[in-house]
């Protein structure tokens, strides 16, 4: 889980402002035939996360062949991207289906938390069939979530879940592990620690103001005044320190 580890004197920020937690979504459920199933028990599936407004993630699972545009929602709301997920060609028969996230988007980047769409599609027919879409909302965060939802449309056995990945590490003895200095710092600050990714300079009001991948950031240019730094690890633990810009 990536956590935020605040000093005593940032507790006034939000906690959940830069939280991105780890874990595993598992997405189940079973297909059955639609209304019409023009094309007999031959289907096509895809699930796919986007965010609460529709924006596309992931897709989690995406049909592979000539027939996908007929997964119309796939198409329009994630233009049909399969990269890095599982891709299953046109499907002889109707049955349970599995897919997993990583909280993560296509290009790896794991997703803040917040709430995220869960989509699910279906079609045995040239277009979606009525009930061949179903889409689910669930909060990713540290709390485990369960959604079980009744059977609807060509879904049945639907089982959303998602499991936050823990740590055994105290937050404080972590924060011991990450310095930042100087402070007061006239130029430029240094942030020490293990597995370092990248580094954000950020308003005490959450405004990026500098993004480095490097552990050695220029701050010449900021006026004088209080930061964070908030630093990424690659080990998705995420530590905030606060220091003085002269």
């Amino acid at each position: 889980m990536r956590k935020l580890i605040l000093p005593i004197f940032a507790l006034f920020l939000s906690a959940t402002m830069f939280a991105q937690t780890t874990g595993t979504l598992t997405v189940t459920f079973t297909t059955k035939a639609s209304p019409t199933a023009n094309y007999g028990t031959k289907n096509l599936v895809a699930n796919w996360i986007g965010s609460s407004s529709n924006v596309f993630v992931k897709t989690v699972i995406g049909a592979s062949g000539s027939n996908t545009s007929d997964l119309t929602n796939w198409k329009t709301l994630a233009t049909k991207n399969v990269v890095n997920a599982i891709t299953s060609a046109t499907r002889s028969n109707y049955g349970t289906i599995t897919g997993t996230w990583d909280g993560k988007n296509t290009t790896g980047v794991l997703q803040a938390d917040a709430d995220y769409k869960v989509n699910i599609e279906m079609t045995d027919d040239d277009g979606t069939p009525t009930g061949g879409y179903q889409a689910y909302t669930f909060t990713k965060g540290p709390a485990p979530v369960t959604l079980t939802t009744p059977n609807v449309g060509c879904f049945t056995n639907i089982s959303i879940k998602w499991v936050p990945l823990s740590t055994a590490i105290n937050d404080v003895e972590m924060e011991k592990l990450y310095t930042l200095y100087p402070s007061p710092a006239v130029s430029s600050i240094y942030v020490s620690g293990l597995d370092i990714e990248n580094v954000e300079i950020c308003s005490l009001s959450a405004k990026i103001l500098i993004h480095s991948n490097e552990q050695n950031i220029n701050i010449s240019q900021l006026p004088k005044g209080a930061y964070l730094a908030v630093v990424y690890t690659k080990s998705g633990v995420l530590v905030v320190k606060k220091f003085q810009k002269m």
